[in-house]
């Protein structure tokens, strides 16, 4: 169930995206739901602190670069 809600709340974001990315980031989404629950709880803490939300998510996601890009790659292959 919560990967589904997880799912849900992903594809509204990324609606507007060219829709190869957006098949890319959904695979990520099934294939690794704890490294992005991970990077969400972190944004929320950083929003929670007082920092904007584009700003979180810049920081989150270049504080998990090398994963994010390792889970990447399997899939552009």
């Amino acid at each position: 169930m919560l990967n589904f809600l997880m799912k849900k709340m992903v594809q509204r974001q990324i609606k507007d995206m060219p829709k190869d990315q957006q098949e890319l980031i959904m695979k990520l989404v099934e294939e690794n739901p704890q490294l992005l629950k991970v990077i969400s709880d972190e944004i929320q803490s950083k929003i929670k602190k007082g920092i904007d939300q584009q700003t979180a998510m810049m920081q989150v996601i270049m504080d998990h670069k090398e994963e994010l890009q390792r889970a990447m790659m399997k899939f552009k292959k």
